[in-house]
Order: C-alpha cells, then sequence, then structure tokens
C-alpha cells in the first residue's frame, strides 16, 4: 500500500473514530432528539391510585411521579454519605432519596415506614445486621427491597410487558440490590418506560430501563398501595 492510500485509511480512521466518541458524548447526555410517547400511544390507560394520601386533589401514584421528577430537575448532585438524621441536604443524594423524596411529595414519610416495618421484623432484614439504624436505613436499596415485598404490590418484572407499568412505580436492580428509581408516563417508541433515578448521570429523567435491566437485571417492581 502506498504512503497516499495509508494516510487516506489513517484519516478515515480518524474521522470514523471522531463520529463514534461525538455520539457517545451526544446519547450519554441526552442531547439526541428522540420522540417521547405516552401510555395513550399504545392504547394503556394510566392507573391512579385510590388514594389520595395528603389530600391534595393529587392521588398518590401522580404526586410519587411528581415528587421524583422534581427531584431529577432540581438534579441533587450525587453523594453517598452518612447524615445524623438521615436527611441529606436538598442539593445531594444517591438513587434512594429519589424515592423518599418521591414519597414525601404525595405525604408519606419512607423514613419512619421503613423504621417502623424493621423495628417489627428486623429479622427480614440481613443489611440491618440486627442493629437499626434510623440514620440510614431508609437509604439502602437492600432495606427497600424487603420494605417494598412486604409493604407494595409486586408487578412483572419484564420491561417489554409494557402494560404491567405505570407512572409512579418503584424499580430495583441487581442481584444484590445496587440500584432503584421511579417509573416515568413517558415511554420509548416501543412502549417501554422511561425512569427517574440517580447514579450521577446528566439527566435524571430517561429512556434507560432496558440499559439498566441488561446490565443489572430487575429484581423488583412494585406499586405502592399504602402499606397491607
Amino acid at each position: 500500500m502506498s504512503r497516499r492510500k495509508k494516510r487516506i485509511v489513517i484519516i478515515m480512521l480518524v474521522v470514523v473514530g471522531l463520529l463514534v466518541v461525538t455520539y457517545g458524548v451526544l446519547n450519554y447526555y441526552n442531547l439526541i432528539p428522540q420522540k417521547v410517547y405516552s401510555g395513550a400511544d399504545f392504547g394503556i390507560e394510566i392507573v391512579l391510585s385510590e388514594s389520595d394520601y395528603n389530600q391534595n386533589g393529587i392521588d398518590d401514584y401522580t404526586d410519587i411521579l411528581l415528587g421524583a421528577r422534581a427531584d431529577a430537575e432540581n438534579k441533587p448532585k450525587y453523594k453517598s454519605k452518612y447524615y445524623d438524621g438521615g436527611y441529606p441536604p436538598d442539593d445531594e443524594g444517591v438513587c434512594t432519596d429519589v424515592i423518599w423524596r418521591a414519597f414525601q411529595s404525595a405525604g408519606y414519610s419512607l423514613k419512619d415506614m421503613v423504621d417502623e416495618h424493621i423495628s417489627s421484623n428486623v429479622e427480614l432484614y440481613p443489611r440491618v445486621e440486627g442493629k437499626p439504624d434510623g440514620n440510614i436505613d431508609f437509604r439502602r436499596v437492600p432495606n427497600l427491597k424487603v420494605f417494598f415485598d412486604n409493604c407494595a404490590v409486586s408487578y412483572s418484572l419484564d420491561p417489554n410487558d409494557i402494560e404491567q407499568w405505570q407512572p409512579g412505580d418503584i424499580v430495583i436492580f441487581g442481584k444484590n440490590y445496587k440500584h432503584i428509581g421511579i417509573v416515568s408516563d413517558k415511554r420509548n417508541r416501543d412502549g417501554v418506560c422511561y425512569m427517574i433515578h440517580n447514579s450521577g448521570q446528566p439527566k435524571r429523567e430517561e429512556d434507560a430501563l432496558l440499559d439498566w435491566e441488561r446490565v443489572q437485571g430487575i429484581t423488583g417492581h412494585y406499586r405502592f398501595e399504602n402499606i397491607k
């Protein structure tokens, strides 16, 4: 191969590499325009809760969704830390903080509910190791897995079973329960729901349910219908 041809091949490889990197960056920051769908586009009726716990005229599921979205729009810095009193400041948080903030929007104190359930059922919570700590227990995914297993209704773990997924649902990932998020009312072109979560990513409400399902596996999908 002549020097000229080698130079052309190298230039082409560099251009292709730059295009791949550019696409990756744009995709990571969700700067590639995507059409957003709703359940209505797939003939799926939104399920509303029969409960309006905080009596604000909005059902609990919608309140949970809106609370999660408010946290996503606030975009707290991802910071894993132990806080006296349990609660991080509004501009800090991890994936579990999306959940209690979402529930707070519906009038629930997830911290109090988890603490109470642990107190009465400590043997169900291996992560607690027999020593409940109200400053952190409600912010640990393994503990939330046990809580929702016992205090919410479980639904399909298959994100492609699109009729089973509703706004305000809770989803947990990983065999060791590594991550948690809230299901959005937005859907992709296949009807799969977006999710609202915090793993430090630039956009907190995104079409990422299938990505997390592939990488971690979905190990919990719940709808909170008040404590059983």
